[in-house]
């Protein structure tokens, strides 16, 4: 069919632009099962960014997955997880050349990465850190920086590339201030979830991230560091287009909430959650046009 659009007798599309859907349509179905307090944030957005960053979030789980057990429970050798998380990203870029992949997933992130300028710089640092899980498991500074950067910084700068370029003719670069939000935003969730899943990462994977283990840092220091975060974060969203703030925002204040918790807990507590009820009273507050917690009015 040449990728040209067929419709059928009830007048919905084939051919291509069915293809695209239906990658966009899976795309959001892994989000949907994988993160309920992601899926609440995205429905923030508008519809011009909403479904690439379905899209974006789709491949970063399929990804994280393959480093953080599924492929191990499958069977696979550390070897053959490898090859899998290789041949992911050799996927990735080749679909973004070609604008077409079998891979559902990786078509739907592809679309996405033509339309609003995602490239290599972005997409090789992502892989590169997860495949430092599978040969890393204690972190120095130096190491921890550069394995943040490429697993959640640059994952927010792939966020901003749809916020600012999303249905324009040709991709633009956002400006430095808007970088440096989306790259502290991306720092402060890591550094939650590095605290959050403590107990886990350390037990079952036998990983520290921060440093905690071995007395190279303190979690008064890292939340210190985390709300330094969040506080320059929310001070770029006033720049963000209209029908990204909110989004932002209700992330933003979900994981303010978080390390407001992590303070108050003990180290060896259950892992800390946000109730369902206050997860809503933060979307409503972000629906409402409010700054973020810690903004400056």
């Amino acid at each position: 069919m040449s990728g040209r659009v067929v419709h059928t007798r009830t007048g919905g599309p084939t051919g291509l632009d069915l293809y695209d859907r239906t990658a966009r349509d899976a795309a959001a179905t892994v989000i949907a099962h994988y993160s309920t307090s992601f899926g609440l944030a995205c429905r923030l957005l508008g519809p011009r960014p909403r479904p690439h960053v379905r899209s974006i979030y789709a491949l970063v789980r399929v990804a994280d997955e393959v480093v953080d057990g599924p492929a191990a429970a499958a069977g696979l050798s550390p070897e053959a997880t490898a090859r899998v998380l290789d041949d992911l990203e050799s996927e990735t870029l080749a679909a973004i050349g070609r604008g077409f992949s079998a891979n559902l997933v990786v078509h739907s992130f592809a679309r996405t990465a033509q339309e609003c300028g995602i490239g290599e710089d972005l997409i090789r640092p992502f892989f590169a850190s997860m495949r430092t899980d599978l040969s890393t498991n204690r972190h120095d500074p130096a190491s921890h920086d550069a394995y943040v950067y490429g697993s959640a910084e640059v994952v927010g700068l792939m966020c901003l590339q749809v916020f600012v370029n999303a249905g324009a003719e040709h991709p633009r670069t956002p400006s430095a201030a808007l970088v440096d939000g989306a790259r502290r935003l991306g720092a402060a969730f890591q550094d939650v979830n590095f605290l959050r899943d403590r107990e886990h990462d350390s037990s079952a994977l036998g990983r520290d991230y921060l440093g905690l283990d071995e007395g190279r840092s303190t979690r008064g220091e890292v939340l210190d560091r985390i709300d330094a975060d969040l506080a320059a974060a929310a001070a770029a969203v006033p720049l963000l287009p209209a029908d990204c703030r909110r989004a932002v925002t209700a992330a933003h204040d979900l994981f303010a909430e978080l390390s407001a918790r992590l303070r108050t807990a003990s180290a060896s507590a259950e892992r800390v959650r946000v109730p369902d009820a206050v997860k809503v009273r933060l979307a409503a507050r972000a629906w409402l046009g409010l700054p973020p917690r810690g903004a400056r009015a």
